[in-house]
């Protein structure tokens, strides 16, 4: 299959190489030129859980425009970048094309439609890796838990699970799951929690976890969290959100999240998708949700002084 990921940060960085060492023709696009150019010369490093790997056939370009023809676009980027992606992409792609989009936070299939049809839209949640980069040409994972892919639109179709499938052979747990929403929203409720107090305590998730104060502060954002998609009728499949955000945060406790890596190296983060996300769906109801109101107002306080 022709796979071209967009956006090669450390999680954009794992899907390529796994992918590209199936058969697959994987091209990978991105801003990064150091990144790039490390991969072009000397092979694409993943380090970690899954061992330690270089793959040296990948393909790389700064141009999406490269990428005209192929069957499967994945979007690896920062939720605010989607749809500035979207837009380029619907220039070059046809009704066959299929884009799977994959980010933290709620909001990015919504993105993509601004720019194209839903029809061939699928969402998917990666779930546990824990990765983040080293440097140019290499990426590192602490886990690797599951890849959870769904149709925007819902349902299990036929081209769902062969590109399930795809993802399978290559390495990864993938499962195709009828209400990919429920996912989202359950995955959005562990970024919630540990990402905003682990970026304003600049802490990992087991050093939030072992300090009881920094501990009620992501526990606070994640019952907000809760609470709106309560409201919005999402099908939850735990009870106790205190619980499961605890046995997401054992399994990831020397991690730091993609926000406190964007935070340290003073990149703007993916806060409005997160915990921003929280609060404006609380203004939306006319519901105060003022733990993830601080974390939102103390990051972006933050990012004012890059």
């Amino acid at each position: 299959m022709k796979i071209a990921v967009i956006g090669v940060g450390a999680m954009g960085s794992i899907y390529a190489s796994f992918l590209s060492k199936n058969n697959n023709e994987v091209l990978v696009i991105d801003i990064w030129e150091e990144h790039l150019e490390a991969i072009k010369n000397n092979g694409l490093r993943v380090s970690g859980f899954s061992g330690d790997n270089v793959v040296k056939n990948i393909n790389v370009s700064s141009n999406i425009e490269d990428a005209k023809g192929y069957e499967l676009f994945i979007i690896a980027t920062k939720a605010s970048d989607v749809g500035t992606v979207a837009s380029k992409l619907s220039e070059i792609t046809n009704d066959d094309t299929l884009i799977l989009t994959i980010q933290n936070g709620l909001g990015a299939g919504e993105r993509i439609a601004k720019y194209m049809p839903t029809n061939n839209i699928l969402l998917a949640v990666a779930q546990g890796f824990g990765a983040a980069m080293k440097g140019p040409g290499h990426a590192h994972h602490n886990n690797m838990s599951m890849i959870r892919i769904g149709e925007m639109n819902g349902g299990i179709t036929q081209r769902l699970e062969k590109l399930v499938k795809v993802w399978g052979d290559a390495g990864f747990n993938a499962k195709a799951f009828e209400d990919i929403e429920q996912l989202i929203w359950e995955k959005f409720i562990c970024n919630v929690a540990w990402s905003g107090s682990c970026s304003i305590f600049r802490k990992t998730l087991g050093e939030v976890m072992n300090n009881e104060h920094m501990f009620d502060i992501a526990k606070g954002c994640a019952l907000e969290a809760r609470k709106m998609g309560d409201l919005k009728k999402v099908n939850f499949t735990f009870e106790n959100t205190v619980e499961y955000i605890t046995e997401f945060g054992k399994k990831l406790l020397h991690s730091k999240p993609s926000m406190l890596q964007d935070i340290e190296a003073k990149k703007l983060c993916e806060i409005d998708a997160i915990n921003g996300m929280v609060v404006t769906l609380g203004e939306e109801n006319n519901i105060k949700t003022p733990y993830n109101s601080v974390v939102t107002s103390l990051i972006k306080a933050q990012e004012l002084e890059y």
